[in-house]
């Protein structure tokens, strides 16, 4: 995280739980109290009435409040329930990610709003259906950075009856990762087949990215 993002996600952090330590503000942003000391510092010089209480922390002036959204408590609660699926689905990276997400949309929101949608939510609960073990959480990963910089993966691939066909080394260009009722599949061209393949994350091993690149078709 910047410092430009963490800034502002510190004002949210503040707009919405009130009282926070610097020692909690800097857990929650993996960083030193020294920097969270400086960011309050930087905050105020721009205006912004963080309070310091000693032996309690830091709080916004009361009457400071960033513009609210103007969601609905529905909206709201399911903004917030899909950063759940995406802390429930994803790889670490993207844990902390939808976490910090679900902080600023919950700051951001109206007092009234805020309380209704967390009351809501926590009433509602996804349980991933087929949860990874930490090789699939890092294929995952792996995958998901191969498509964002489009580079080529290679891979074993083990069919559904082991006993009928060895597994095959392939090459394939990732479009896109799919999850299908809690299982992750990989949807690309591969080079051995010559088309696009979907392959289902637990059948690959040996996963290696390479260093050719790919342009993805419109």
């Amino acid at each position: 995280m910047n410092r430009t993002d963490r800034l502002l996600a510190i004002v949210l952090a503040l707009q919405a739980k009130g009282e926070r330590r610097a020692e909690d503000l800097a857990a929650l942003f993996e960083t030193s109290k020294r920097t969270i000391y400086r960011d309050i510092q930087a905050l105020c010089e721009a205006g912004v009435p963080v309070i310091a209480m000693p032996g309690r922390g830091y709080m916004l002036d009361e009457g400071y409040f960033l513009p609210p959204l103007s969601f609905s408590i529905d909206e709201a609660t399911l903004l917030l329930l899909g950063m759940d699926v995406m802390a429930e689905s994803f790889d670490a990276d993207y844990r902390r990610v939808a976490q910090m997400a679900q902080s600023k949309i919950e700051g951001v929101l109206p007092p009234f709003t805020r309380e209704r949608a967390v009351w809501l939510r926590a009433s509602l609960m996804f349980v991933a259906m087929d949860a990874l073990n930490s090789a699939q959480i890092e294929r995952l990963r792996q995958i998901r950075r191969a498509i964002f910089n489009q580079q080529r993966v290679r891979f074993v691939y083990h069919t559904r009856y082991p006993d009928d066909r060895a597994p095959e080394q392939r090459d394939a260009d990732p479009y896109a990762l799919v999850s299908v009722d809690g299982v992750w599949y990989l949807r690309g061209y591969c080079h051995l087949r010559r088309g696009l393949r979907i392959f289902r994350l637990s059948r690959i091993s040996e996963l290696q990215i390479l260093a050719q690149t790919f342009q993805r078709p419109a």
